[in-house]
């Protein structure tokens, strides 16, 4: 049975049809590489929305929520204090590794991603960063520890 996730992203603009968000269907089409089972992407203005999308994940048995965008300095980028209260714990280092790995490309900028990641219940939240680039380097970072980080999550690994 594949474990099941969900991707969230974050964009006032491609809630609105303003454009279309490229973000989500590509970390959908990896989490579907990965072997989970992963719905087309809710795509949702910033703030609260987020939040609503990401409890109603979890409220659904999702172990692993996947979010993009709103993590930079604007005013309106409102996800990680949208995911923070939903966390029961956070996992600080896959966001440091993910910042990391950014900087590490030559992205000084990736420093300014404000993404957190952390456990809702038993499912993994974490936040990725709105560009194309900044979710394929979150991706390659998660790519060898995710599926161990949400089966840890439950205990079922050990």
């Amino acid at each position: 049975m594949s474990l099941r996730a969900a991707v969230v992203v974050a964009s006032n603009r491609a809630a609105a049809g303003v454009y279309a968000d490229e973000t989500g269907p590509l970390i959908a089409d990896w989490l579907r590489d990965q072997g989970f089972a992963c719905a087309d992407p809710a795509v949702v203005p910033d703030g609260d929305p987020v939040r609503d999308a990401i409890a109603a994940a979890v409220a659904d048995g999702v172990r692993l929520v996947l979010t993009t965008g709103g993590t930079g300095l604007t005013p309106t980028d409102r996800t990680p204090e949208a995911t923070r209260p939903l966390l029961d714990r956070e996992v600080p280092g896959i966001a440091e590794a993910i910042r990391a790995a950014g900087v590490a490309k030559g992205v000084p900028t990736a420093m300014l991603s404000r993404g957190i990641a952390g456990i809702a219940g038993d499912c993994l939240v974490i936040n990725l960063p709105g560009s194309r680039g900044g979710v394929k380097d979150g991706l390659s970072v998660l790519e060898d520890v995710v599926r161990h980080a949400v089966e840890q999550a439950v205990g079922s690994d050990h």
